[in-house]
């Protein structure tokens, strides 16, 4: 009896194919079929699929034929890959692939990947937990043709003074700017990272104040995040903080005091 293997879910990355993980990676190398995002997975990862490998873009495609298609090809026995850019597990619609498999009995694996806040942190030379400024990082979204929890709409949320990356929302950026600016103020710093990791890429500074001209007078309408929070402002001022695990005076099971 032939083992099957599972459907396996990767997390591609925000763009550039070096961020995708290992694993990841050696599962395309392997798969007998992929099915991929179209409008967003560059094509250089594509070109690590074997030879006879079929690659199903899946943009114009429902979820219903999207899984059709992953079970058709986990019936016949192939290593069916299905290819997601940034992690699969956030903002990646990937809830309802998952139930439809259980439905079907189809085993299924996830590879996390690269998700655009850590880039965008990482674009910035900056860390998104502060300390004694902020320990939260908040990952949400503005309601727009896909409703958000009145519980988690932007205005409550910012209320917390956490650190914010706003995905899908560009195209709202003046309603955010907006909402943010109620709880951060209008002179708080945001940043707004554009196609990260790809040709292109651009990181669009400002305050809540002018963010929304700059990135209509940049002309970005989508594969953007808004960042806001504590962790942008001078991280050499003089409130600046240091962590207490390598504080002299802080010891723990690895150091211990000096008697």
């Amino acid at each position: 009896m032939i083992t099957k293997s599972p459907v396996w879910f990767v997390g591609a990355g925000p763009g550039d194919p070096r961020l995708i993980t290992l694993k990841g990676k050696e599962l395309l190398e392997t798969a007998d079929c992929i099915l991929y995002a179209g409008s967003l997975v560059q094509k250089e990862i594509l070109s690590w699929a074997p030879p006879g490998c079929r690659l199903v873009n899946t943009a114009s495609m429902t979820l219903e034929a999207i899984v059709e298609e992953m079970a058709q090809g986990w019936d016949k026995g192939l290593k069916v890959v299905r290819l997601h850019t940034g992690d699969p597990c956030l903002f990646g619609a990937t809830m309802e692939q998952f139930r439809m498999l259980e439905e079907r009995s189809i085993p299924f694996e996830v590879v996390p990947g690269v998700s655009a806040a850590f880039l965008c942190a990482a674009a910035m030379k900056r860390e998104l937990t502060v300390p004694e400024r902020t320990q939260t990082v908040i990952f949400t979204r503005a309601r727009g043709r896909t409703p958000v929890p009145q519980t988690e709409n932007l205005e409550r949320l910012s209320k917390i003074g956490a650190t914010m990356a706003i995905y899908l929302s560009i195209s709202r950026i003046d309603e955010v700017a907006k909402t943010l600016a109620l709880s951060y103020g209008k002179d708080a710093p945001v940043v707004v990272g554009y196609r990260l990791s790809c040709p292109g890429e651009r990181l669009i500074r400002g305050t809540l104040s002018d963010i929304a001209s700059k990135v209509k007078a940049e002309g970005i309408e989508r594969y953007a995040i808004i960042m806001v929070g504590p962790f942008l402002e001078d991280p050499s001022g003089k409130d600046a903080t240091r962590s207490r695990l390598y504080d002299p005076g802080f010891w723990h099971g690895f150091r211990k005091p000096k008697e």
